[in-house]
């Protein structure tokens, strides 16, 4: 019945990956001026294929998660004994399905809320391109192939931020380009390694996950080194962080809510899926080191935040405390943390993409992000204060929210390490993340009370005819301050019944991931004499 499902479905990944392009190829042939025709193929493009990740979902056997399904593999580039090989488990549903529905969403929004810099044909392309690659990346089983999904996501990110961004948008997306260029190189040499290392015979997982283990120890830790430094750029850890807080912040919102949904997760699932498996020893070997530096992060990320006076830049900052907590699950070793990172990787999608959401909302009412400008929300729009009140609460951790699942355990796995790994250490960063908490809330809570609470400033004054103020436009005044909107509520309902959903019930995911986790971990496990 199994393999009957598999031959029978094998083309559904490539379909899901790929559709997107037929919305590209579509637009090609359409004028630049039918600015609606555009934003139409773009939303029923991404519907399409959300709707053909439902049926992913719907036909996935979940009963056997931990094994590949819908897989492929045929014969691609032989020269280089690279094949496309493509296959879905419990650790890649959860990301390919959030990419396609994040993809979805983001072009609802845009319907209202396209950039200023014009050309939404280019812009929407971008975002179709984009989806293939954060999609591919994600059901990937080929080194070479997840290399070239890996590197795709790059020039459309890199095109709209530098093009649709706000005044350093040249800068930013020139540190976006170079930093994960300087990231790929070296990830691309320890993939090189790893190849000739085992022998050379395929770049496929399977083999790769297999041979590698038989590495010397020595060789695993030089070879991981480049993986480290590739993916947690990508991720991005301290010290490699940043480019991102001026990515996000010169980004338009689109932008902001792929970068932080998706695009920081090929960093943390590069280690899941592709460094820890194939290189046991050196994934050991270098695990502390991933532990101090993500509660280094959690703690720099935080304090960052309380020093921000930008609504935006404190929300990127966010993101480094934030995948602080994913790491530090990564970094045990154990099923309990490796869990409690891909669950952290989905909440802090869904959590800090609807913030970027609010902020970019935010940006387009008041055309200011300034935390000190901002003030009396729930008062001027109360469902847009009420909302974002609750996203606050989501990403500080709230239980009952999702973000609580991903950070909680996360933690705790940090009290009993796998594989003879430094108790002591661990239970110091235990303790040190524990107190990261508190300063998330404390940032958090700073920035709703300051935004949303006390009257309004009287240069937003909604009955106001002139703005008043430093750097305000006589045609930024009270008239452009409205509540949430229909295509508003549209894409972002389904983030605020995902963050609920998840916080209430979070076994919806953890039993599609758990089995998956558990073979990798016990894969790993054999690889550590």
């Amino acid at each position: 019945m199994n393999m009957e499902t598999i031959t029978t479905d094998n083309w559904i990944l490539t379909v899901g990956t790929f559709l997107p392009l037929v919305g590209v190829l579509l637009m090609m042939f359409v004028p630049a001026s039918e600015e609606r025709t555009h934003k139409q193929i773009g939303i029923i493009t991404s519907a399409v294929t959300a709707a053909v990740g439902v049926l992913t979902l719907i036909r996935f056997d979940f009963g056997r998660s931990e094994s590949l399904q819908f897989f492929v593999d045929t014969e691609w580039i032989s020269v280089i004994r690279s094949n496309y090989t493509i296959g879905l488990d419990g650790i890649s549903l959860p990301l390919y399905f959030l990419s396609m529905i994040v993809t979805l969403l983001v072009m609802i929004y845009t319907w209202d809320n396209m950039p200023d810099a014009g050309n939404p044909k280019s812009f929407i392309m971008l975002m179709l391109v984009l989806q293939v690659g954060m999609a591919g990346s994600f059901i990937a089983q080929d080194l070479i192939l997840f290399f070239v999904f890996f590197e795709v996501v790059l020039l459309p990110m890199y095109f709209m931020i530098g093009v649709w961004g706000g005044e350093q948008r040249q800068y930013a997306s020139l540190k976006f380009f170079l930093y994960t260029m300087f990231g790929s190189a070296l990830m691309l040499v320890a993939f090189l390694a790893l190849f000739f290392q085992t022998g050379a015979e395929s770049f496929s997982f399977a083999h790769l996950a297999e041979a590698g283990a038989l590495i010397d120890r020595d060789v695993q830790i030089w070879i991981f080194a480049g993986m480290f430094v590739g993916f947690a750029v990508k991720v991005p850890m301290f010290p490699f962080h940043t480019w991102l807080p001026d990515a996000h912040t010169q980004a338009p919102t689109q932008g902001s809510v792929i970068l932080a949904a998706i695009l920081l997760k090929l960093g943390t699932y590069g280690f899941v899926r592709i460094a820890i498996p194939m290189l046991p020893q050196g994934a050991k070997a270098w695990a502390p080191v991933i532990g101090i530096l993500a509660v280094i992060g959690i703690i720099y990320g935080a304090l960052g935040c309380l020093a921000q006076t930008d609504m935006k830049r404190l929300i990127a900052f966010s993101s480094v405390a934030h995948m602080g907590f994913v790491m530090l699950g990564i970094s045990t070793l154990t099923e309990f943390g490796i869990n409690a990172a891909l669950f952290g990787m989905v909440a802090h999608g869904l959590i800090t993409g609807m913030l970027f959401f609010i902020a970019g909302s935010v940006k387009h009412r008041y055309h200011t992000l300034e935390i000190n400008r901002l003030s009396g929300m729930l008062i001027q729009m109360p469902r847009l204060g009420w909302i974002l009140g609750f996203s606050a609460m989501a990403s500080l951790g709230l239980p009952g929210l999702a973000g609580f699942w991903g950070e909680f355990p996360a933690i705790l796995s940090a009290y009993n390490p796998n594989f003879g790994l430094d108790e002591t250490l661990y239970r110091v960063l235990m303790v040190i993340a524990a107190l990261g908490t508190v300063l998330a809330a404390a940032y958090l809570l700073w920035l709703y009370q300051r935004t949303a609470f006390g009257r309004p400033n009287p240069e937003f004054d909604s009955h106001a005819t002139h703005a008043v103020g430093a750097g305000v436009n006589d045609d930024h005044h009270g008239a452009d301050i409205h509540d949430v909107t229909p295509i508003e509520w549209i894409a972002w309902t389904p983030f605020l019944i995902a963050i609920v959903v998840f916080g209430v019930y979070p076994q919806l995911m953890f039993d599609v991931m758990d089995p998956a986790v558990s073979a990798l971990v016990e894969r790993v496990g054999a690889g550590i004499p």
